[in-house]
């Protein structure tokens, strides 16, 4: 017994001392394996950071955390869920049927339901779940989940500062602010304190946003903005249409910087989660370049200059598709780029046909399908990522129903994307 007690130990990862008895069949005695003069130590072994995201040591430090993130699997509305939401006529008959699943908590406590505070509820709740799983994390996994949170960071960061522009109140905007991206109150209170100018934004970075985890996206964009100016590209980047841009810009260092130490933790998890942030960056170029149609952005000397800048350096369409979308003026010049990667082209067809489904509607689908597998996977840090974004798809689905229902919209209720659902087309496809 005491030897194959060694012997797991070897095997889960523990570096075990013990006495002769357990080293040497031969010298085998029937005494008490551990005299009082001799102790058994155990240290464990922790893991090299490149083998942090594999099989051989997933469970020794992640096991728990994942065991916590599979319960939540049952959180998921189900499609009779889905079903019974959609015939109802009021949205006190949606909050009726909300109390039967495990949004029941979250509504309780409303008063009369509205989309803006069913959606406000759903976001609460993720967000009490993520911090949860959070506080369980250890290293690798807890900067994994840290990175998460930095595009929420930035975008409350550009929501305040467009806020700041449009002269709008800070108690409303930090309202509008994603939990999972907030500061301390005293530097979201800074943030739009600070001159609508290249040098406003200099000191926002130098006295506030520096000492964020946001900070060094931030200083990379000001880098780019002064190579810029001494190449004589001369603008005010803080106006309000170049807020987008901004946006754009720190969302791409964001993902490179993401996409690289996933790369660094090596094993299923570089696999899984550089498959999935390199759609993620194909899906930005691609609506990068539809958006800018029609703006300055579109101009010649611009989509070199500044729409070239926005392109995300990963991804399948990088290097070769994002030379192309450079040249490109229109939706039909995008439609024939497209045509060369098949992962796309099919989605465009539908944009361009004029079905009714848009192109974030079929963007949407093909990112339930790629984050359902991954969540069902198992070894590799894709599942939290995928949790996070199926619950914001979730969330989304409720506010367009709920929406609907309020607007007497009844023929378009059923115009969004169930999650996990066992009628999903590409599930039909596989049986």
């Amino acid at each position: 017994g005491l030897e194959w007690s060694c012997i797991s130990a070897r095997a889960i990862g523990y570096h075990i001392t013990a006495p002769a008895a357990c080293t040497s069949s031969s010298t085998r005695r029937y005494t008490h394996p551990y005299p009082k003069t001799q102790t058994a130590h155990l240290k464990m072994a922790t893991p090299s950071k490149g083998n942090a995201g594999g099989m051989a040591n997933f469970n020794i430090l992640h096991g728990f955390t994942e065991a916590l993130l599979r319960g939540m699997r049952s959180s998921f509305l189900l499609d009779a869920d889905y079903h019974h939401i959609t015939q109802c006529d009021t949205l006190d008959d949606v909050k009726l049927n909300l109390t039967e699943n495990d949004y029941a908590e979250a509504v309780a406590d409303i008063g009369n339901l509205t989309p803006s505070g069913l959606q406000a509820a759903a976001i609460g709740k993720l967000v009490t779940e993520f911090q949860y799983l959070r506080t369980q994390a250890v290293e690798p996994l807890a900067t994994f989940l840290d990175f998460i949170t930095y595009e929420y960071m930035i975008e409350n960061v550009m929501l305040l500062l467009k806020g700041t522009i449009s002269g709008r109140d800070i108690n409303e905007l930090i309202a509008q602010c994603h939990p999972l991206g907030m500061f301390r109150e005293s530097t979201m209170r800074a943030i739009p304190t600070f001159e609508s100018n290249p040098k406003g934004y200099q000191d926002l970075y130098q006295t506030v946003l520096v000492d964020t985890p946001v900070g060094p996206y931030f200083s990379m964009f000001l880098q780019d903005s002064a190579d810029k100016v001494a190449d004589g590209h001369i603008r005010n980047v803080l106006e309000e249409v170049e807020i987008e841009i901004i946006k754009s810009s720190l969302i791409k260092y964001w993902l490179e910087d993401f996409n690289q130490f996933c790369q660094t933790i090596g094993g299923d998890t570089a696999t899984m989660m550089g498959e999935i942030l390199a759609i993620r960056a194909d899906t930005n170029a691609i609506n990068i370049t539809l958006n800018s149609f029609g703006t300055p952005l579109n101009e010649p000397a611009m989509r070199t200059s500044d729409r070239k800048r926005l392109y995300p350096c990963m991804g399948h369409l990088y290097p070769a598709g994002t030379q192309m979308l450079t040249d490109v003026a229109d939706e039909e010049g995008l439609g024939h780029v497209l045509e060369f990667f098949p992962h796309y082209s099919g989605i465009w067809n539908v944009h361009s046909s004029g079905a009714d489904k848009s192109i974030d509607d079929a963007f949407y689908e093909r990112d339930v399908q790629m984050l359902e597998l991954s969540f069902e996977g198992q070894m590799h840090f894709g599942c939290f990522y995928a949790y996070v974004k199926l619950k914001e798809q979730e969330i989304r689905n409720l506010v367009w129903i709920s929406e609907c229902i309020l607007q007497q919209q009844k023929d378009e209720i059923n115009k969004f994307v169930p999650v996990f659902s066992q009628h999903a087309p590409w599930r039909l496809k596989v049986r």
